[in-house]
């Protein structure tokens, strides 16, 4: 798969969860930032981003755990992008950080 069409995607979803969280659909808005997060994962810049994004939905939600969670996890997308990610993971804090889960089907096409 070439990279511009994984990134181009990776793209698509963020601007997908940006607009629902623009109009409070926090459900939509969490699904779109997991796939965001699952297709930029194994990219230093897009796998943090996707967590700065997560962030700001559970600041929205005012969710504490949510909050702390990614902040956690932006740190480590910092640290260990580029050494090792759990592939499929979704990102979000209500999943362990390290647990690898399987390409939602949506996604396959991308990997």
């Amino acid at each position: 798969m070439e990279k511009s069409i994984l990134k181009k995607a990776f793209y698509n979803y963020l601007k997908l969860g940006k607009k629902a969280l623009r109009e409070h659909r926090f459900s939509k808005a969490f699904y779109y930032f997991e796939n965001a997060h699952i297709l930029g994962q194994k990219h230093l810049y897009r796998h943090t981003v996707s967590h700065i994004w997560l962030l700001i939905l559970g600041v929205k939600k005012q969710n504490f755990k949510d909050v702390l969670g990614q902040l956690f996890r932006i740190i480590a997308s910092v640290l260990f992008t580029l050494i090792w990610v759990p592939v499929g993971n979704t990102g979000g804090s209500n999943v362990s950080a390290v647990k690898r889960m399987p390409i939602r089907k949506e996604l396959q096409k991308y990997f």
